[in-house]
């Protein structure tokens, strides 16, 4: 499993680029636009993009990171399944699922 300090290469992989449609893909870095690409995989990204993803970042790293944004981006679905995978703590992944049930703004978005 890599360490959390790995070095990375900065290009990225080919088989992200239609997950960055709308960005010019050889401007991505791995060190400048870490959370967006963590964000993009975790959330769009097929599971041979997931599966780099955790090649390059250990779990620990991920569950911070979602944990970090309130599993923004992702679905009910993809939610509890990290939860599943990383052993995130369920009171938070409830809360945070409670919230969006509360949230106007998450109701308008999901019609």
């Amino acid at each position: 499993m890599p360490s959390d300090a790995q070095s990375i290469h900065p290009t990225l992989p080919g088989d992200l680029r239609p997950l960055f449609w709308d960005y010019d893909f050889q401007d991505l870095c791995w060190d400048d636009d870490r959370a967006l690409i963590i964000r993009r995989v975790l959330t769009s990204g097929p599971w041979d993009s997931v599966q780099w993803l955790r090649s390059r970042v250990n779990d620990d790293t991920l569950g911070r990171w979602i944990i970090d944004h309130q599993g923004r981006g992702l679905s009910p679905q993809q939610l509890r399944f990290w939860q599943l995978i990383l052993d995130l703590p369920t009171e938070q992944v409830d809360g945070w699922l409670a919230d969006r049930q509360t949230d106007p703004w998450h109701h308008r978005q999901a019609s």
